[in-house]
């Protein structure tokens, strides 16, 4: 019965007619509590009328001043703390109106006593009622089947987000009845917050967990790295509970936190790492107002490379790719996200210097990010010819016409693989960082830059797709040897970082993002199975297939890891060009060397590799 008053109620408030007319009788009860207190309940004859006169008047000032500042358009039962404000001040402008109808009429003989004690109730009386809607809104039970039971949830945080998770969950109404949080802050325990106890910290988080019978754990902490998430899902393994994570604070960038944004733990939320730091005046100084030309646009890299440059307000964004389809798919991307930027779409071969010349010639780029390149290590294994074409030549072809048409940076993404390389991906991109080298010195007009990394979470073709198609299937996951490790990073963290080392140096650097630790690709499938439901090796089964051609089980970041400088962020590094003095023909020839079956190219290709 409760329940259904409380939606009665709340169905009042979603009417601004009706709250309307619940303000005009609180108001003229209000004028009643005036003149009652001052006087009797049964006010006597002498007064009565002036006591209807003003029930006329003052409700009118009052809610004619509220209509005009707005407050019939408050959503009242999601009210914060500013729309009471709002309330207030315009009550407290309705209140002068009527006073300056008091005080120039002659209709209206008040007693001061009633005069205040009516301002003061009207506004405690439209206040409680606002506040009312509320707290009916916490009464109503979730659009469930009846007799439906809710499953008892325990939210990990007790911070600001765990507020806003634990308040939306009670104002909405859901299947969860949300039991506690916990949280490692002494000062919160065992107390109250949004109306919910402080349970206890996480090492009782299994505890509590099994006495309060626990279905789902909601993690609500943005800011949480990867060892914080897996440590909490690791310690709820064993009792059947969904673990549901808010998102990190660069997928929250700019949105509402509410239980709606929870979602089941993915692979990106063990391997996030701590929210990096940027100095985005730098960065919008760097890329506002410029035309900036982006190749291998399609490409998971390339593709966030527009995406995050089009929010710093280029005067033009020039995308480059050879797939027409990847391209139609970002044009449409920045499109739907309300992008208004000029977007110039290329389909071209990075490598055809004839139409990589006219498109510089045509939009005379300020800004060159050069991510076109063929990665697949395997595949690449099998076509050197279409690696070196390419991933040297097209990078030759790019920054050659980047420095004669006086683009101001050109800014290269390498691969871990680069380094002491063992595959023809790996010595194809080597040979691109020292073409760069060389460029920069035919145009030293032209900054160009380096920047190095590993594996990026998610992209097109990398291992997780894979792993997720073997689990959809039921198994089993092929993982080429126990011992395999590579660097992950998520792909929107590494394109920030990129963006970042592009407005340093002044020419000439090789900049390395910090990878973190390696991550175990066996490791990885386990934690993938599981976050699917699965146990692995019983429900689906890990298959070692063994090394494929050019492959190492570890990469590498840096040739000498003992002389590397850091950079003004922690999370970049920095290895000029020019200090990696190993013999370059020699750390490749090996693996291309007469496997390319066009002798004319390799010469040409190592000829401009030597300088």
């Amino acid at each position: 019965m409760r329940g259904k008053f409380a939606g009665l109620w709340l169905r009042m408030a979603s009417r601004n007619r009706h709250v309307l007319a619940v303000d005009l009788l609180l108001l003229a009860a209000a004028v009643y509590t005036g003149f009652a207190l001052r006087l009797t309940l049964m006010v006597s004859p002498p007064y009565r009328g002036e006591m209807l006169r003003m029930a006329a008047v003052y409700p009118a000032c009052v809610t004619f001043m509220l209509w005009l500042m707005g407050i019939y358009r408050v959503h009242w039962p999601q009210a914060s703390v500013e729309e009471y404000a709002r309330l207030t001040r315009a009550y407290v402008f309705g209140s002068a109106l009527f006073l300056c109808v008091n005080l120039f009429s002659s209709f209206l003989r008040i007693p001061r006593t009633s005069l205040a004690i009516t301002l003061f109730a009207g506004l405690i009386f439209i206040g409680a009622a606002r506040a009312s809607w509320r707290l009916a809104e916490f009464s109503v039970p979730p659009g469930d089947a009846p007799g439906a039971r809710r499953k008892n949830a325990i939210i990990i945080g007790a911070g600001e987000a765990g507020a806003f998770i634990a308040r939306d969950l009670q104002r909405r109404g859901s299947d969860l009845s949300t039991v506690g949080f916990i949280d490692d802050d002494p000062r919160k325990q065992g107390r109250a917050i949004a109306g919910l106890p402080v349970l206890g910290g996480d090492n009782e988080l299994v505890r509590i967990a099994a006495r309060k019978d626990v279905k789902v754990a909601l993690i609500a902490i943005p800011s949480a790295g990867g060892a914080k998430v897996r440590k909490y899902l690791d310690a709820l393994a064993g009792l059947s509970i969904d673990v549901r994570v808010l998102p990190s604070m660069r997928e929250l960038a700019g949105g509402m936190i509410e239980a709606g944004r929870m979602r089941p733990v993915e692979l990106q939320d063990l391997l996030r790492r701590e929210p990096i730091h940027l100095d985005e005046a730098q960065i919008e100084t760097a890329i506002s107002g410029k035309r900036v030309l982006v190749t291998g646009a399609g490409g998971s890299i390339g593709s966030e490379i527009c995406v995050q440059i089009a929010a710093h307000s280029p005067s033009e964004l020039i995308a480059l790719g050879h797939g027409e389809q990847s391209i139609y798919c970002l044009l449409a991307k920045l499109n739907e996200s309300g992008v208004s930027i000029p977007c110039r779409p290329i389909i071209a071969d990075i490598a055809d210097a004839r139409a990589v010349e006219d498109a510089f010639e045509r939009h005379q780029p300020d800004l060159v990010f050069h991510a076109a390149a063929h990665k697949h290590v395997p595949l690449m294994e099998e076509n050197p010819r279409e690696a070196l074409r390419v991933n040297a030549l097209g990078t030759w072809t790019a920054a050659d016409a980047a420095g004669r048409l006086g683009a101001e940076r050109f800014v290269m993404i390498s691969t871990d693989k680069a380094v002491h390389p063992s595959s023809v991906m790996g010595a194809t991109k080597r040979i691109a960082e020292r073409l760069l080298r060389n460029a920069q010195e035919s145009h030293p007009g032209t900054r160009f830059i380096a920047v190095r990394f590993g594996n990026v979470l998610g992209s097109r073709g990398s291992v997780v797709p894979l792993f997720e198609r073997q689990i959809a299937r039921g198994g089993p996951v092929t993982v080429t040897h126990p011992d395999m490790r590579r660097y992950f990073m998520l792909i929107p963290e590494a394109v920030s970082l990129v963006l970042q080392a592009a407005t340093m140096g002044c020419g000439g650097e090789l900049y390395v993002l910090d990878m973190g630790e390696p991550v175990n690709i066996a490791e990885m499938a386990e934690m993938l199975i599981r976050l699917h439901g699965h146990e692995p090796h019983a429900d689906i089964g890990i298959e070692f297939t063994g090394v494929r051609p050019g492959e190492k089980l570890f990469e590498e970041l840096f040739y000498d890891p003992a002389h590397v400088d850091r950079t003004s962020h922690d999370k970049i590094f920095l290895s000029a060009l020019n200090r990696e003095k190993e013999n370059l023909i020699r750390d490749v020839e090996g693996i291309l060397g007469a496997r390319l079956g066009d002798a004319a190219l390799r010469d040409a290709i190592f000829s401009l590799a030597r300088g």
